[in-house]
């Protein structure tokens, strides 16, 4: 089925399913990245000599349903819909992971999403081991309206085992599942100790606002030698939401999940709460009006002996994390 076939059958926010994943590829000398543009997820980041990739997840769905894949963006909602608009056609995790993406030019790509009638387009730069993404969201109803976007970056195995660990700059935070129970300090959740996975997936999300001008979250992988990495501005996301998932007593899955909101309600929810822990928990874009928000990956060799990552900051235009 070629790309132009595969258009014609995309209707509403259902995928078109295609022989081969239509994909947007980067290359620089240290690194190769691809895009599906099966819903714009990137599935592909990869070390030049080094075949771990930490984007292989795919969710296990029917064979009816397009999964969803690797790093995706939840637009123009985070979660489930409302009953009225799930009766509408209206996507979990919004439309933008469910639609067919175009390539708009050598590092950029862009969709539109036919029911919250909103478009978004990305430019993407690969400078050695870093990606540089910069997105674009416009409304273009009549009317001003509320929402949300969710990036949704998902390690899996091979990078992903028992030794994977996760750290980030986040604050105070509550699980999903008893949001309005007192606030606990990263990385703590109930019992648990969010840096690690191992047999135990509960409490399954966790949501933690972010202190400071810069946020960021780090998986390393003692197996694979590696650890991946994001930045992004507090301003434009706010909560850092950490997803966890295990099959037949393994670890399978880890969302690295920063975004607009921190609780992973329906609309009516969010805006009968307004915000939790001082942080807004939705966006509000005027008809016509185009927002603009950034972030920064890398994937580089972890240090010999590393068990933590303390930090990662820019300079001169790189950025560099912080290790013990």
């Amino acid at each position: 089925m070629t790309r132009r076939q595969a258009a014609t059958l995309v209707a509403s926010a259902a995928l078109a399913r295609a022989a081969a994943p239509p994909l947007f590829n980067l290359r620089s000398r240290e690194a190769t990245v691809s895009f599906d543009l099966r819903g714009g997820a990137l599935v592909d980041f990869r070390l030049t000599g080094n075949p771990v990739n930490p984007f292989n997840w795919v969710q296990n769905v029917t064979a009816k349903v397009e999964p969803l894949r690797g790093h995706f963006v939840c637009c123009d909602r985070w979660g489930a819909p409302s009953e009225a608009e799930i009766a509408r056609g209206v996507p979990y995790h919004g439309e933008a992971p469910r639609v067919l993406w175009k390539a708009t030019g050598q590092r950029s790509l862009s969709a539109h999403l036919p029911i919250a009638n909103f478009s978004i387009a990305r430019d993407v730069e690969l400078v050695g081991d870093t990606l540089h993404v910069r997105e674009r969201l416009t409304n273009r109803n009549a009317t001003g309206r509320i929402y949300n976007i969710v990036q949704h970056p998902t390690i899996a195995p091979p990078f992903l085992d028992e030794k994977t660990f996760v750290d980030a700059n986040a604050g105070p935070g509550f699980a999903q599942s008893t949001p309005d129970h007192d606030p606990v300090p990263w990385p703590r959740a109930h019992s648990a100790d969010l840096r690690h996975l191992n047999n135990d997936p509960l409490p399954n999300v966790v949501s933690y606002i972010v202190e400071g001008d810069t946020g960021w979250v780090t998986a390393a992988s003692p197996t694979a030698g590696l650890v991946l990495g994001y930045v992004w501005k507090t301003s434009e996301y706010p909560w850092l939401n950490l997803w966890r998932d295990v099959a037949n007593g393994r670890p399978a899955a880890r969302g690295l999940e920063f975004g607009s909101t921190g609780l992973h309600q329906p609309y009516p929810e969010l805006v009968r709460r307004g915000k939790m822990l001082g942080r807004p928990l939705f966006c509000f874009l005027d008809a016509g009006q185009t927002v603009e928000r950034s972030y920064s990956l890398f994937l580089r060799a972890l240090p010999a002996n590393c068990t933590r990552i303390t930090g990662v900051s820019r300079r001169e235009g790189r950025i560099e994390f912080q290790s013990s």
